[in-house]
C-alpha cells in the first residue's frame, strides 16, 4: 500500500491541453473515485498514473518515489480495464497467474497466490475454466483477480463496471468495495457514473474539462457542492435549478418568490441560482406554483416532474398521492437545506 501524490499534473495533445494542472492527494489504503462526464480527462488522469500515458509536465508519486519516467511495470501498481482483456486460450487460473509467470514466479507461489485471490473472489471453483464458460461478472471478478495476485500498492480501476448490466454493476460495486476493506490496497477508480462514485467512495474527486471541480467525501459533495456543475452532476435524480435575482423578500424567480434564509447582505438584483434537491421538496400552500407533467412511480417513491414557468423540476415523495399530469401543484423547498450560487461565476454563495 502507498500514497499518491499528484502535483500540477497537465497534458496536451499537440497544442490542445486536455489535463489542466491538478493537484490529486490519496492516501494510504484509500478509496478515491474520479468522476466527471465524458472528455473530462479522469481516463486520462488514471492512464497517466499507470503509466500507460506520458505526462507533459507536474509531478506523479507512488510512495517516496516520483514514477514519472518509470514504465508501468515497475510502478507497483495493477489496473483493471473495462474489457476484461482475458487470453481466451487460458483457463481462469492461467489467466490470473500470467503475470506472476512472466516474473519468473515458482510454480508453487503462482499457486498459492492464485489460490488466495480465487477464494477471495469466489472463483476457486472456475479455475480450470476458459472465459468463455464465464457470465460477465464472473470475467470482471478473474480481470481483478489477476490484479490481486500481484499484490501491488495501488490498484487502478477503469470504468470496470460498463459492460454489466444494471443488476450486476449493483452486485458488483458491492464486491468490489468489500474487496477494498479486506485488502486496504490504495484504490484509483474512475467511473461517468455518478452513483457508483457516491457508494463506493472514501473520497470523489469530480473532474470537468481537465480541471478538479470539487474533493470531498461523497455526502460533503451532496450536501454541500462548491459550484453549479457539482449541484447539477452529484444526485440522482439532479439538484433542481433555477435562475433568478436578489429582491427585496429573498429569491425572485420567474414564477415565484421565497424568502433566503442564512444569506443576509446580498445586494437586490443580483443574479443568483436557486437549487434544492427533488427530496427536499413538499406540498404547501405557498411556494412554487408547479403543473404536473409526468409521474413515474418507483415502488418506494413517486418522482414527479412538473413546470412552473419556463422551467422544469422534480420532486420525490416517500408517501403515495394520486397525482396525474395537468394536476395543479403547489411545491416548497425545505429552507435548510436549500442552496445559492452566483449565476455569474457558477460558485457557491454562503
Amino acid at each position: 500500500m502507498a500514497e499518491v501524490t499528484i502535483r500540477d499534473l497537465r497534458k496536451s495533445y499537440g497544442a490542445h491541453p486536455v489535463v489542466h494542472g491538478v493537484d490529486v492527494d490519496i492516501r494510504n489504503g484509500e478509496f478515491v473515485v474520479l468522476v466527471g462526464p465524458s472528455g473530462c480527462g479522469k481516463s486520462t488522469l488514471l492512464r497517466m498514473i499507470a503509466g500507460l500515458e506520458a505526462i507533459t509536465s507536474g509531478t506523479i508519486a507512488i510512495g517516496e518515489k516520483v514514477v514519472n519516467n518509470l514504465p508501468p511495470a515497475e510502478r507497483d501498481i495493477a489496473m483493471v480495464f473495462q474489457n476484461y482483456a482475458l487470453y481466451p486460450h487460458k483457463t481462469v487460473g492461467a489467466n490470473m497467474g500470467f503475470a506472476l509467470k512472466m516474473r519468473g514466479m515458482t510454480k508453487t507461489e503462482i499457486d498459492t497466490r492464485v489460490a488466495r485471490a480465487a477464494e477471495i473472489l469466489g472463483l476457486t471453483p472456475y479455475l480450470g475454466r476458459y472465459p468463455r464458460e464465464l457470465s460477465g461478472g464472473q470475467r470482471q471478478r478473474v480481470a481483478m483477480g489477476r490484479a490481486i495476485v500481484r499484490d501491488p500498492q495501488v490498484f487502478l480501476f477503469d470504468e470496470p463496471l460498463s459492460n454489466l448490466d444494471a443488476k450486476l454493476r449493483v452486485q458488483m460495486r458491492s464486491e468490489i468495495r468489500e474487496l477494498h476493506q479486506r485488502l486496504k490496497t490504495t484504490t484509483v477508480y474512475v467511473t461517468h457514473d455518478q452513483i457508483e462514485a457516491m457508494t463506493m467512495a472514501d473520497k470523489i474527486v469530480v473532474m470537468r474539462d481537465g480541471r478538479i471541480s470539487q474533493v470531498g467525501a461523497p455526502l460533503d459533495l451532496y450536501d454541500r457542492p462548491a459550484n453549479l456543475f457539482v449541484a447539477g452532476f452529484i444526485g440522482s435524480p439532479a439538484m433542481n435549478l433555477i435562475e433568478g435575482e436578489v429582491g427585496p423578500a429573498g429569491f425572485v424567480g420567474e414564477t415565484f418568490s421565497l424568502p433566503l434564509p442564512g444569506h443576509p447582505g446580498l445586494a437586490a438584483g443580483r443574479k443568483v441560482t436557486l437549487g434544492f434537491r427533488p427530496e427536499h421538496l413538499h406540498l404547501a400552500d405557498t411556494g412554487i406554483p408547479a403543473e404536473v407533467v409526468v409521474v413515474e412511480p418507483t415502488g418506494s417513491e413517486t418522482h414527479i416532474l412538473a413546470r412552473t414557468g419556463a422551467r422544469e423540476i422534480v420532486a420525490v415523495f416517500r408517501e403515495r398521492h394520486g397525482f396525474k399530469p395537468g394536476d395543479k401543484i403547489t411545491l416548497a423547498p425545505d429552507p435548510s437545506v436549500m442552496h445559492l450560487f452566483d449565476t455569474e461565476t457558477g460558485l457557491r454563495l454562503e
